[in-house]
């Protein structure tokens, strides 16, 4: 895999870990387009294991982008 196509995607890994990782528990989840324009979602969306939830897929995310940076074998690709 190229270096720089690499690079950008620990960086991309990274940055929507750390956002999935703080949102859900940020002041922005409660204070959103869905919540206004959909009060049905409320309790869903609210609820601390949903926020846990996208908080676990955070973790993963950043646990791909450590694993992408010490994993230095050439990922498999889509053509034959």
């Amino acid at each position: 895999m190229n270096r720089v196509f690499r690079a950008l995607l620990v960086v991309l890994c990274f940055e929507m870990g750390a956002l999935l990782l703080y949102l859900p528990w940020s002041i922005f989840w409660d204070q959103n387009y869905f919540l206004s324009h959909f009060p049905t979602l409320i309790p869903v969306l609210l609820h601390p294991s949903f926020r846990g939830g996208v908080s676990g897929l955070g973790v993963l995310d950043i646990l791909l982008a450590f694993n992408l940076i010490t994993n230095r074998r050439p990922l498999p690709s889509a053509t034959p």
